[in-house]
Parts: structure tokens; sequence; C-alpha cells
């Protein structure tokens, strides 16, 4: 169920809390590391859900510089394809919000090569990341817009929170940006 969708120059947007490895999407996106492994947070969550096969397939692209992002099959996923970008050099790592800017708009444009229709984001940076929640939403969002703005073959953007608080802070930052631009 949606907590806001909205359309902005065609494209649907959408914030929900839920579970990122159940989202009925082309994609969905992973906050990786360079290396490729999948450890805790989203990228774990998407590897026991999806399947060891995910990351066996990533590690053979590392690695992966923060601003790049490639992608893998889906493995047991509802998606067709998870999108691994980079937020960080190392696991664990605590990252600065131009990180997830880069990540965010490698993810968009890697969705735009594959001609996909819609992705899926969890909260980037929003873990062992560090970043506070309405700065990651603001980055991300932010990114999201200027995309769209570029023109995109993605017909819905979905943001979803893990956790109700996090999907709170993607609504506020979508209604500053979107609703009351």
């Amino acid at each position: 169920m949606a907590e806001i969708e909205l359309t902005y120059k065609g494209v649907e947007i959408v914030a929900i809390t839920g579970d990122i490895t159940k989202q009925k999407v082309d994609a969905i996106v992973n906050p990786a590391n360079s290396w490729m492994l999948m450890g805790g947070g989203a990228a774990g969550a998407i590897k026991r859900t999806g399947g060891q096969e995910i990351e066996d397939e990533a590690v053979k692209h590392a690695p992966v510089p923060v601003g790049k992002a490639v992608a893998t099959g889906a493995g047991r996923l509802k998606a067709k394809y998870v999108i691994h970008t980079p937020t960080m050099e190392r696991l664990a790592m605590r990252i600065g919000v131009e990180n997830v800017r880069l990540a965010v708009r490698a993810a968009l444009e890697c969705a735009s090569k594959l001609g996909l229709r819609s992705v899926a984001f969890p909260g980037m940076g929003t873990g062992v990341g560090g970043l506070a929640l309405e700065e990651a939403a603001e980055a991300m969002i932010d990114e999201t817009k200027k995309h769209v703005e570029r023109g995109t073959h993605l017909r819905k953007i979905v943001f979803v929170g893990f956790r109700d608080d996090l999907t709170q802070a993607f609504l506020r930052v979508i209604n500053k940006a979107f609703v009351t631009a």
C-alpha cells in the first residue's frame, strides 16, 4: 500500500513502508560496497531472499567505484534485475551524502540504459553509512527529480522504507520537492 503516490512528468513517484525484496518492479537497488560483498542491511536481505547467485554474479564486476553501477540477475526475487551501486568502498563504512547522490545517479542511469520501466530504492546510506534519514532522503529525491527532468524510460520509481521513520522522511522530502515546488 502506497503512503504517497504522485506523477511527475509521466513518472509515478511512490514512497511505502515495506520489504525491498518483495517489490514487483523491473529492478531493485542494492546500496553496495565497491567489492560487491552482500553482508547486512538491504544487501543482506536481497541475498537471503534472492539467493547467493546474486552476490556471486556481482562480485565478478568488483571493484566497482562509488558513482558507478552494475546490474545482475535477481535470483528468486520478483524483480528481473538487481542494480548494485556502491555507496561505500569497503564494508560498513561511514559515508558522506555525496556518495548517496553519486550512487542514486548511477543506479538511475543503469536502469535507463537497460530500458527499465520501474525501479525500487531502499534508504541509501541510512544504515551502516550513518546518514540521517532526512539527509539521505533529500539527496535521493533530488537526484531522482533531476533524472526525471532530463528524460527517462522509467515510469515508476519506488522508495521503500524498511521502517516507518524512513518512509516519513521520504514523504516529507517528496512533498517538498514535487508537491509544493
